[in-house]
């Protein structure tokens, strides 16, 4: 066991409070865009939806201590300005204090389980907006499959509109990420073509009766240009599971120069690069910013 598994570990039993201690201290960040303009966040959510397959490996992000290095060492890299994830991760990192002067959003709804029967029926079993005020944190994000020929489709628009309202409320970034879904032999398949990504932007845009705090978390597709001209919501690109990183990086660099993009938000595929230089990967797309 790590030295900074114990030291969580001795927090957890002995001092549950320390996590709120250290929430209460934590150097705020100034800006979601750090101080160069840029969002620069690293998101860690995916195993709380049992996503922990990484490549080859099924179970790559099952190992916690292994996860907890890898975030500790993309924190720390120059241009990172932020981190996404649910509870558990969250406060693993305010017990090891390496959150200062980072953006901190949390996860909201993570119960529709990868792979399951039930899956588009996402419900919130993570954060809520008023656990995301008391802790500090900058906002929440909400994923948003919206499946048109599954009955659950409106209770999952509904719960998110109700994020983003209570997120709003609070003056609280609501990063809503939409995709067009559909199943494919039980499966859940995301529709990635930009017809597609427009109708989800368009849907997601109108979540919620303010829009003033909602940011939109989007994955890069064909014809960004147009894509992106469905809204005025600010835009963060996401990385998914990269299999080309070379193509990823020239489809993020591309699609940074539109005008509603304010960053990247990326997980495995700086967090589990082939190569295994993290820093090297979280360096190479801090650099596109």
């Amino acid at each position: 066991m790590s030295d900074k598994v114990q030291r969580i570990v001795r927090a957890r039993v002995n001092n549950p409070g320390a996590i709120a201690e250290a929430a209460a201290r934590r150097v705020k960040a100034v800006s979601p865009l750090g101080e160069h303009g840029r969002a620069m966040i690293i998101a860690a959510d995916h195993p709380a939806r049992g996503a922990n397959t990484v490549g080859g490996d099924p179970s790559a992000m099952a190992d916690r201590r292994a996860l907890l290095d890898r975030m500790c060492v993309a924190l720390e890299r120059p241009g990172v300005t932020g981190v996404l994830a649910t509870a558990d991760i969250l406060e693993d990192l305010l017990l090891l204090g390496v959150l200062d002067g980072k953006s901190v959003f949390g996860s909201m709804n993570r119960a529709g389980l990868a792979g399951s029967a039930f899956e588009i029926d996402d419900r919130f079993t993570g954060y809520d907006a008023e656990a995301i005020a008391a802790m500090g944190f900058d906002g929440g994000k909400a994923l948003t499959r919206i499946c048109l020929d599954d009955p659950a489709t409106p209770s999952v628009l509904e719960q998110t509109a109700r994020a983003v309202d209570e997120l709003n409320d609070r003056r609280l970034i609501a990063m809503v990420e939409p995709f067009l879904s559909y199943w494919v032999d039980g499966k859940i398949r995301n529709d990635l073509s930009p017809e597609a990504v427009i109708k989800s932007i368009t849907i997601a845009s109108g979540l919620g009766r303010r829009s003033a705090y909602t940011w939109l978390k989007l994955p890069v597709v064909d014809d960004m240009e147009r894509v992106l001209a469905s809204s005025t919501l600010p835009v963060l690109l996401l990385g998914g599971e990269v299999k080309d990183a070379q193509a990823a990086f020239d489809a993020w660099h591309k699609a940074l120069s539109l005008p509603t993009v304010q960053g990247l938000i990326v997980g495995r595929s700086l967090l589990y690069p082939a190569d295994g230089d993290v820093a090297g990967a979280v360096d190479r797309a801090v650099s596109l910013l």
